[in-house]
């Protein structure tokens, strides 16, 4: 099995090796062997099961001339998204040694892939007009949305951060198709695809666990595999109570959030997997988490909270762009049964945002959002008038913010001039986007 001086790993290779020796002892012909790919495991009784990763293969061997290729019937429907090569789901070897002696046909495996992208799209259980009141975070995840923006939010227990969380992929522009393939690749890849699934349609979002390893957040393993910030591409990284995710995780994540990709190295090869997500962020305010609560007192000691906070590192929240802090629903705003906005309404606005930003980087393929703008992208598309600059300084030294904040704020106001369809940055944009500068106050959590 070429190339020889490769280490072959897994059981993806059971089918070839059966079929592969039954043709070399002549029992069955081989005239037709150089014209399809064979991927499977095999069972003792002979059945096939399912395999990771068939889509990369599928598309590999469209790429290499194969007329075909002939896999588990499970994995048929993952393999069938790819046009120009014939697809074909086996239940068990009698199939494949029937079909290469010609005294069977095998059903080929048809998806049309537009129509089946197009029905899932934007289809979700959940919705934005779910949640009650908030509407000054509702604000802050439209911002972020419309921008490719970092969100952070600190709050108490039960005041909605992972509601809301997880109902940001509602609201995001839906996949196109390049992107929905390139997604299914990387879920193929980490076994991820479920039976029934031929394409994801949907934004990912992946909530790990504060336990989880450096390894399972960004790749690895002896034969490296996906993690889940490449798992999140194109979709919603959430890690949910930020301070308790170990100090090591977290610093790893800051390049891949930079570059938007993560290369993973071992001594004879080296993989490189996309990751280009949007992190949100949730955290309590103190280790009791009730500091800043309208009602609770904080029972946390002198200097508790500020040592909270700084279990996650500067350079890491210099990557997020929106720092919110969150207070919980007032029973009136719970028990209201007005209807708030949809998903689907807010996504119009964003999807308008986005269109905007995509014309003004046409030129720049590496950057497709203002969150990705350089310090001479924000002097030549966000820089503010001397009204704005008089406001920001005003702010910077009222409000006793941080130097890093001064870029952030021009990002994220660039954002909300996009949303209101302006071409240039005003006064109000700036004041709006100050307010999402909450941890970057230097005397927040001085308690």
């Amino acid at each position: 099995m070429a190339p020889a001086d490769i280490r072959k790993e897994g059981s993806a290779y059971d089918l070839p090796l059966a079929i592969g020796i039954l043709a070399a002892a002549e029992i069955i012909p081989s005239i037709k062997l150089p014209d399809y790919l064979l991927m499977g495991e095999l069972s003792l009784d002979g059945s096939l099961k399912p395999v990771k990763g068939i889509l990369p293969i599928t598309i590999k061997a469209k790429e290499d001339g194969f007329k075909g290729i002939i896999i588990p019937r499970v994995n048929a429907c993952e393999a069938a998204v790819v046009d120009g090569i014939k697809v074909y789901g086996v239940e068990n070897i009698t199939e494949v040694i029937d079909f290469f002696k010609e005294e069977k046909t095998l059903t080929e495996t048809i998806a049309n892939t537009k129509e089946d992208f197009l029905a899932g799209q934007s289809v979700y259980d959940i919705d934005f007009e779910d949640v009650k009141g908030q509407e000054n975070v509702k604000r802050a995840f439209e911002i972020a949305a419309a921008g490719g923006h970092n969100l952070i939010m600190i709050g108490p227990p039960g005041a909605g951060k992972s509601m809301l969380a997880k109902r940001l992929p509602t609201i995001l522009p839906p996949l196109t198709l390049e992107e929905a393939l390139e997604t299914t690749k990387i879920h193929s890849v980490a076994g991820k695809i479920g039976k029934e699934i031929a394409l994801i349609t949907n934004r990912p979002f992946r909530s790990p666990h504060h336990t989880i390893s450096d390894a399972a957040m960004v790749g690895g393993g002896t034969y490296p595999q996906p993690g889940e910030i490449s798992l999140a591409h194109h979709g919603v990284l959430f890690l949910d109570e930020l301070p308790e995710f170990t100090r090591s995780v977290l610093e790893v994540m800051r390049q891949p959030l930079e570059d938007r990709k993560i290369s993973i190295s071992r001594a004879r090869f080296s993989v490189e997997y996309p990751a280009s997500f949007m992190l949100i962020a949730s955290m309590n305010p103190c280790p009791c988490g009730f500091y800043n609560h309208p009602e609770k007192s904080c029972v946390c000691p002198p200097g508790s909270v500020q040592k909270y906070l700084n279990r996650v590192s500067g350079p890491l929240l210099d990557r997020i762009d929106i720092q919110i802090e969150i207070v919980p629903v007032p029973f009136e705003k719970i028990s209201q049964k007005e209807k708030t906005e949809s998903s689907a309404e807010v996504r119009k606005r964003i999807i308008k945002a986005r269109s905007i930003q995509n014309n003004r980087f046409k030129e720049l393929p590496e950057i497709f959002s203002n969150a990705q703008m350089s310090s001479r992208l924000l002097q030549e598309y966000a820089s503010p008038d001397k009204e704005g600059l008089e406001l920001l300084k005003t702010a910077m030294h009222r409000l006793n913010l941080s130097a890093r904040a001064y870029d952030r704020i021009l990002k994220v106001s660039r954002t909300i001039a996009d949303l209101d369809e302006k071409d240039k940055v005003l006064p109000h944009h700036l004041a709006e986007a100050i307010n999402y500068r909450s941890l970057d106050r230097e005397n927040w959590g001085n308690n």
